[in-house]
């Protein structure tokens, strides 16, 4: 057992569960350039509905195809289940386990659609994971970060990278974590969950890895230790192409971003349709 970074596990509860909605034939007869997996939960409808108008459409890049896909896990109540399965049929862009959708089961989320490439996908040049409440400038990712990278490209890992991080030991912050579930005093580097990208081969190195690493709620911090125990390095983004905070926006500075957090629906649109209007 590693006692330094506590993070060895005989048990993983990341594989027990069960697709209650799926997208098995999402990637039939095509390998994708990127697969959007889109963190929400079943009460952001207008968030993924301003998404799917925006950045998020898959036609949005020009030449480049794109999938998109929101993960989901249970609400308590049954009610938003229904709701959720007509938006599936409408949409076919939604995917469900049925863990409980809380903050501590983010893990359980990301993992679910890491293992929905490996299941479904495993040919997509690239994936993205991110946050509904964030603007991603897909333009910007797959034009000018994604697509002058050599064919095929992997092991690759990018996003904003948190590097020599401590866990958090006071109950009163968002990223607490307890000794018990985290004894070490150091996490490996990872990149914030608000948005990170890598190359479609390692989904199935970080579900293996997954496999030996104990469980940590922190989802982004947990991505980091499976690309550690795995040997991946990740690479340090170009200056501040990915931002955990909100941006203040102005298509200039929009243009030459690829993230930017705590997005209301109407701005996904505002800011992409605004971007369009001003590439010419």
């Amino acid at each position: 057992e590693n006692e330094k970074s506590g993070n060895k596990a005989t048990r993983t509860p990341t594989q027990s569960f069960t697709f209650i909605i799926n997208e098995e034939e999402k990637c039939k007869d095509r390998t994708p350039f990127l697969v959007l997996l889109i963190s929400t939960t079943a009460a952001e409808l207008q968030h993924r509905n301003a998404i799917r108008k925006s950045w998020g459409n898959e036609a949005a890049v020009p030449g480049a195809d794109v999938v998109r896909l929101f993960m989901l896990g249970m609400e308590t109540e049954g009610a938003k289940e229904d709701l959720l399965l007509r938006e599936s049929e409408q949409y076919h862009d939604i995917i469900q386990q049925d863990f409980l959708d809380t903050y501590n089961n983010l893990t359980l989320k990301t993992m679910m659609g890491m293992r929905w490439v490996v299941s479904y996908c495993s040919g997509t040049r690239f994936a993205m994971k991110t946050d509904s409440d964030v603007f991603v400038n897909t333009m910007y990712l797959i034009e000018k970060l994604l697509r002058p990278l050599p064919s095929p490209t992997q092991n690759y890992f990018t996003g904003c990278l948190m590097k020599g991080n401590s866990p958090i030991r006071n109950k009163g912050s968002k990223w607490y974590i307890s000794e018990e579930e985290f004894p070490g005093n150091r996490y490996h580097p990872f990149c914030s969950g608000t948005g990170y990208v890598f190359s479609g081969d390692l989904a199935a190195k970080i579900v293996n890895a997954s496999l030996m690493i104990k469980y940590i709620h922190l989802e982004d911090v947990y991505v980091g230790f499976c690309l550690n125990a795995v040997g991946v390095e990740i690479v340090p983004p170009p200056y501040s192409l990915f931002n955990i905070h909100k941006v203040p926006f102005s298509p200039c500075k929009y243009n030459q971003i690829i993230t930017s957090h705590h997005i209301q629906p109407h701005e996904h649109i505002h800011y992409w349709e605004t971007l369009q209007e001003k590439k010419h």
